[in-house]
């Protein structure tokens, strides 16, 4: 399965810039809600352990994500409920952890089926879905690390997965607000980084996004505020969708603040 193996290339562009750090530096506070690197290193290597459990057996990951759920409901956040999993794990060790958790994940799902169903957090989704959320993650919350850092990313047209995540999610963006879902979806004219050119939806000069397709997943995945972006919006559908985009699941999360993200010089 492709999908595996873009996850797989995302999670080594993330190592890449780890593997110079010493343990002190895993403590340094990015620009996403005051996580560490530790933090969003414990969040992305919990998560790729839950989605490799359900991918083996369902009830494994029933098991697995009770202690979560049960965390989140005595009114833990979701970073919180991360630490019993963690057992202390930091540094360069969850660095570690994290890399052959991700190379375990991915060659599992590189066999699998990627129309198997499988269980999760919120509805049941396919294999498929399931390692290209991942990819997404991974790539999302990557930015705190590449920005925190002073990395300028080079990203290539994997890209393309998590653009799709993001134009698959335009009715859960609204849904999840317990807002109406406007009709008709936008169009999405978006340039990938090839240079090739990418369309989705039927072609509307009244309701449009147009522009990079890093920055549409940017904007999608609440790593940048469209108003950091070159992305131009046409019509109150785009305009409505853009300023609130949330391709993952969980409740309504706001997106940054404008010139909130950025890369550190």
């Amino acid at each position: 399965m492709q999908q595996a193996e873009d996850f797989r290339a995302e999670s080594h562009a993330l190592a890449t810039v780890l593997t110079p750090l010493n343990d002190a530096d895993f403590d340094a506070v990015t620009q996403f809600k005051g996580w560490t690197v530790n933090d969003v290193l414990g969040h992305l290597h919990m998560f790729n352990v839950a989605a490799d459990l359900t991918l083996k057996d369902g009830n494994l990951f029933t098991a697995f994500f009770a202690k979560i759920a049960e965390g989140l409901s005595q009114g833990k956040t979701l970073l919180e409920t991360q630490y019993p999993f963690l057992d202390g794990l930091k540094g360069k060790a969850l660095f570690e952890a994290w890399q052959q958790g991700a190379e375990q994940t991915a060659d599992n799902y590189a066999q699998a089926d990627p129309k198997a169903r499988l269980k999760w957090a919120g509805p049941d989704m396919s294999a498929r879905s399931s390692i290209t959320a991942r990819q997404m993650e991974t790539w999302a919350h990557g930015h705190e690390v590449f920005d925190l850092l002073g990395v300028e990313r080079v990203d290539s047209d994997r890209i393309k997965n998590i653009v799709h995540l993001g134009i698959g999610t335009f009715g859960w963006t609204f849904i999840n607000r317990s807002l109406p879902v406007p009709d008709p979806a936008p169009w999405v004219h978006l340039d990938a980084p090839s240079g090739a050119v990418w369309d989705w939806n039927e072609q509307q000069s009244d309701n449009s996004v147009t522009g990079s397709a890093v920055e549409f997943a940017q904007v999608v995945a609440q790593v940048r505020n469209i108003a950091d972006t070159s992305l131009v919006t046409r019509g109150e559908i785009a305009k409505d969708w853009m300023e609130v985009a949330q391709c993952f699941a969980g409740p309504p999360e706001t997106p940054p603040k404008k010139g909130a993200r950025f890369v550190k010089v």
